[in-house]
């Protein structure tokens, strides 16, 4: 795992227990003290601080004219923060559910992932799009979309997914540094799910590094977001069975940390990939690629994956039987090791 803590020499540093959504509050409200070029926009994050009050009670203390409530018009506010950007300001864009993004998908794949090379770097896009995506809160249609395959496959843009209290205020602040722009996708079902010790201070995780949160000795085990806690719950099952199983939290979807994946697998010599994004066209493809350049030869068996169906995510209840679970991840961990 790394990680850089700005703050942690200092005698006053301490650790506060927080919920992913607390976290990543207080990340906004550190850049927005130390950089007054930091803006934060979207479609009710000031007065009501957004659906699940993500920036409640930063309006109030640093004014309506850099937390800014917006029309309701996706492509407005991803355009507008383009002009921003290019213009000496660093906006930390708020889309409401990742599924509301597509309206603005022609700005980000036609300028915020082009205008570095456009302009042959005289004018960057130093952004943060964030947006809350996945199933299992039972929300209505296009509020449970993980289309995060959209944006790894366009250059120029970073993805990371946190799947922690700790990485997401951590890989934000990262993201809200960056030079280049970074689409932050955070896991609703993460949102309040735990509580874990989080620097108060400043401190960053660094974007394009994923982490080993399991050792183990099988097989490997490689997820995101809300898919780390079902990998665990599926390795604590395996373990019944003697078998060892090895996670990664990927953090980053884009750039992939190619070194993680590639020493765990020689390691463990098998691989199961687990996302709830659909099958096909998933970045289980990619993964399944990177291994296959750098450790073929390694393998006792083929890569499984463990994914959401090519369906619509249903609604309400019915998601339920669209997600990957403990079990459904616990039988590609038992047909691998048995290959």
């Amino acid at each position: 795992m790394t990680t850089h803590l700005i703050e942690s020499n200092e005698k006053n540093e301490t650790t506060k227990q927080m919920t992913m959504i607390q976290a990543i509050n207080d990340g906004m409200r550190i850049m927005l003290e130390e950089d007054n070029r930091t803006i934060i926009l979207g479609e009710d994050i000031g007065k009501n601080g957004g659906v699940f009050r993500a920036t409640e009670g930063l309006q109030e203390k640093f004014g309506n004219d850099r937390v800014v409530d917006t029309p309701l018009s996706e492509a407005g506010i991803i355009g507008t923060s383009i002009g921003l950007a290019v213009n000496g300001f660093r906006p930390v864009v708020e889309i409401q559910f990742l599924g509301f993004i597509y309206p603005a998908y022609e700005q980000i794949m036609t300028h915020v992932s082009r205008i570095r090379t456009r302009s042959m770097s005289h004018f960057t896009v130093p952004m943060v799009i964030r947006a809350p995506y996945g199933a299992g809160i039972r929300a209505p249609e296009i509020h449970s979309d993980s289309t995060e395959i959209l944006f790894t496959h366009m250059p120029g843009i970073k993805v990371v997914c946190p799947s922690s209290p700790y990485d997401a205020k951590g890989l934000l602040i990262a993201a809200m540094e960056d030079p280049d722009p970074v689409l932050v996708l955070e896991t609703m079902r993460n949102y309040r799910s735990k509580r874990e010790e989080v620097p108060v201070g400043k401190y960053t995780v660094e974007i394009g590094k994923g982490k080993i949160v399991r050792e183990g000795t099988d097989v490997t085990l490689i997820a995101w977001g809300a898919m780390v806690t079902i990998a665990e719950k599926a390795a604590e099952q395996a373990v019944q069975q003697g078998i060892s199983c090895e996670i990664i939290d990927l953090r980053t979807l884009y750039p992939i940390d190619r070194d993680i994946l590639s020493q765990s697998v020689q390691k463990t010599t098998r691989a199961v990939i687990v996302h709830e994004a659909h099958n096909t066209g998933g970045l289980g493809n990619d993964i399944i690629s990177i291994i296959n350049d750098t450790s073929f030869l390694y393998l006792r068996a083929p890569i499984e994956r463990v994914t959401g169906f090519d369906v619509p995510v249903p609604f309400f209840s019915l998601e339920e039987h669209y997600l990957p679970t403990p079990a459904r991840v616990l039988k590609g961990i038992e047909k691998v090791v048995h290959f």
